[in-house]
């Protein structure tokens, strides 16, 4: 029986743990351990001492574990059964993984899936070799860094998966833009993955995200970038979706020269454009694809222009056509065929003096004359209706300032809302009301 004198390992960097190949060792066995290194005496399955870097002489005095298996002669030569196991404690920081098939993963954005592939590296150090040696190394000869890769694949994969899937979530990140947060990526992963490997003595020095990908063959990739991009071209362009199908829907119907309404439709894109048919057409489509049904149309009694028969307002000039409008003779015929003489002089709202014709002010107070447009009288600038004649006054739109005729639900330049609504329950309120009817929230102020 060989009596061995001296036990070393200056194998390969990317070897992890090495058995020495006898298991028969002698009393005053030099065993050499590297400055990188741990050894660690086996008996019995039974892990015993532990080296760190040095030389040392396995006898009675430095290997008291041992002893109590072991009756070691002081002074002799005697043989005694036991494996020695070096452990590299160097850093590993250029570990490859990557993800051998795409992850399905749910824009938490656009809500669809698309597969997503990644890859990158990470960094570990063994900082427990009891423990990594048990756990982990087993009954096998030897650990290198492609069977330690192998061994925590499956883990990588779920746990990578899961993490990144619930960090777009928690942060609403789309896939698209992802690449722009793989370094938060990377540190969240680091911090979530080191408990996983410290059961087995591993701490993880880093987890780094290199890239995560996206086929650009894939079909659900594919209409999702063709869908922001037609969307960042009506941004550029300063309209949105329903406001294109508006336009292309009314600019098919005018190129239709079979239809009767092809020439009405020309004219009213024209005159549309002018005062912005993106809202007002987008959101009353069905009401004017009614009235092209009809072949009927009236005369506005103030412009003169064509009107489909059961419009509210003149698409020319905007007249109320449920309103005293329509001017004969100096008079005005309302609705029911009642006729009333048409004011040629204004009643002061502050003072009640009258108001000469083309004056724009009050000659006896000063205040400013705001006329009705259909009957003349002065009334108060924040006025919601004549209060001579009742016509309701046009509201100015919150959003561009363009005047909107009663009955609009949408401003006809910029498409803004004309709806009241309750800011706590979004109940439809009536104009002037101060105080919610649904859920009495106060409506001042908001």
């Amino acid at each position: 029986m060989a009596v061995v004198e001296v036990i070393k390992y200056d194998g390969r960097d990317d070897v992890y743990a090495w058995k020495y190949p006898s298991s028969e060792l002698g009393n005053w066995t030099q065993l050499i351990v590297n400055e990188s290194q741990e050894a660690i005496l086996f008996r019995g399955g039974q892990a015993l001492d532990l080296f760190t870097a040095g030389r040392h002489t396995l006898s009675t005095e430095n290997i008291p574990l041992l002893n109590k298996l072991v009756n070691l002669p002081f002074g002799g030569r005697s043989p005694f059964a036991a494996e020695v196991w070096y452990v590299n404690k160097k850093h590993s920081i250029d570990i490859k993984w990557g993800t051998s098939q795409p992850i399905q993963l749910q824009d938490p954005k656009y809500k669809i899936f698309v597969p997503v592939r990644s890859f990158g590296q990470f960094g570990i150090q063994i900082v427990d070799s009891r423990k990594f040696l048990i756990k982990l190394v087993g009954t096998m000869n030897t650990l290198d860094r492609k069977t330690l890769t192998e061994y925590f694949r499956g883990l990588l994969m779920t746990k990578i998966k899961d993490l990144i899937s619930s960090y777009l979530v928690h942060k609403n990140i789309s896939i698209l833009d992802i690449n722009a947060y793989i370094s938060e990526i990377s540190d969240h992963l680091t911090e979530k993955l080191k408990p996983q490997f410290e059961i087995y003595g591993i701490d993880v020095l880093n987890f780094y995200v290199n890239s995560i990908n996206i086929p650009e063959e894939d079909e659900a990739v594919g209409r999702l970038k063709s869908a922001l991009a037609r969307r960042a071209e009506m941004d550029i362009v300063g309209y949105n979706y329903q406001q294109e199908r508006s336009f292309d829907t009314l600019e098919h119907a005018a190129k239709n020269e079979g239809g009767n309404q092809a020439g009405m439709m020309g004219a009213g894109i024209g005159l549309g454009m002018g005062v912005g048919v993106g809202g007002a057409f987008g959101n009353s489509m069905a009401g004017i694809t009614g009235n092209m049904q009809t072949s009927n149309e009236k005369a506005c009694p103030k412009c003169q222009a064509a009107n489909p028969e059961n419009v509210r307002f003149c698409g020319s000039c905007g007249n109320d056509f449920h309103q005293q409008v329509q001017v004969e003779n100096n008079k005005v015929v309302e609705e029911e065929g009642a006729v009333a003489d048409v004011p040629q002089e204004a009643t002061c709202v502050k003072c009640d003096s009258t108001i000469q014709k083309g004056f724009k002010f009050c000659s006896k107070c000063g205040d400013p004359y705001h006329p009705c447009e259909n009957c003349g009288e002065d009334n108060e600038v924040d006025s919601t209706s004549c209060r001579r004649c009742g016509i309701k006054f046009p509201k100015a739109c919150s959003q561009c300032g363009t005047s909107v005729h009663d009955g609009m639900k949408f401003c006809p330049e910029c498409g803004n809302s004309m709806v009241l609504k309750c800011g706590s329950c979004q109940h439809v309120l009536e104009p002037g009301q101060k105080f919610c009817p649904e859920c009495g929230s106060s409506q001042i102020g908001g």
